[in-house]
């Protein structure tokens, strides 16, 4: 793999892992459409390092008062929101284990991508623009938690994107756009780092070209960093509106170069 070719995957996972457009959908898409050789576990691994650094970077003071509230005084609002991300990751870990052999074969079909872009852009729009805003984030209870982490679980489809079916639940129980966000970001945090955990099984005997792999873990880590900082300062003052279009648009494109095909 070209250096280039590292830094483009790792502008993408970077953009793709918090903006509500799927990650895995443009990761999966770059070598279908540029004709590029699949990176592989190895470096599929490599990238979601990249944003798991980008969110503990950007969070790690909420992360570390989370943990202390969550260990030793529960009862607190930081307490209880820490159980709350620890429940709502149990339904995505559980369905990912089960569906894993979907997920890395029969799913990631570039005309199921394109379908899923553009249904999961009219879903992402009409949750946000006709759900009110109500619910703070320390305020998501248990039963909201729970459900948000159900939903994550379709985001093992390419094209769904965690963020997007996370923040699209959130906002239609009636959680506020920047606090559904945020919850969003720190429920990625265990899961990304379990799921990296868990494939890293298979790295063993699997070679690794170390500056590609550098560079794209780098790439997507400042990249990712970025993308949070502007998601939340953008969901204070507009919608999910840009973002479903953008999904329609490469949808669109993505259908119609597949049956072309």
């Amino acid at each position: 793999m070209s250096i280039l070719e590292a830094i483009i995957y790792g502008i993408l996972q970077g953009l793709g892992e918090f903006l509500p457009i799927s990650s895995t959908a443009h990761i999966t898409l770059a070598p279908w459409f540029f004709g590029w050789k699949d990176p592989g576990l190895a470096f599929d691994i490599a990238l979601h390092l990249g944003t798991l650094a980008a969110v503990i970077i950007f969070f790690w003071r909420d992360w570390v008062d989370l943990i202390r509230a969550g260990l030793t005084n529960t009862k607190s609002p930081e307490g209880k929101l820490f159980w709350y991300i620890v429940l709502a990751c149990v339904p995505g870990g559980i369905l990912g284990l089960i569906f894993e052999e979907h997920v890395e074969t029969t799913f990631r079909n570039p005309l199921l991508i394109g379908i899923m872009l553009i249904v999961m852009g009219f879903v992402i729009y009409l949750a946000d623009r006709y759900s009110q805003a109500e619910i703070e984030l320390m305020d998501i209870g248990p039963v909201r938690s729970f459900l948000i982490g159900v939903s994550q679980a379709l985001a093992m489809i390419p094209g769904v994107s965690r963020s997007g079916i996370t923040m699209a639940a959130g906002r239609t129980m009636k959680i506020k756009r920047e606090d559904a966000a945020r919850f969003t970001f720190l429920l990625s945090t265990p899961f990304i780092f379990l799921s990296g955990v868990y494939k890293a099984k298979d790295l063993i005997s699997v070679p690794v070209d170390p500056l590609p792999f550098v560079v794209a873990i780098l790439t997507s880590a400042v990249v990712g960093i970025f993308s949070i900082r502007f998601l939340l300062e953008y969901l204070r003052r507009k919608g999910f509106g840009v973002f479903a279009v953008y999904r329609l648009v490469l949808g669109a494109a993505v259908v119609a170069t597949a049956l072309l095909r």
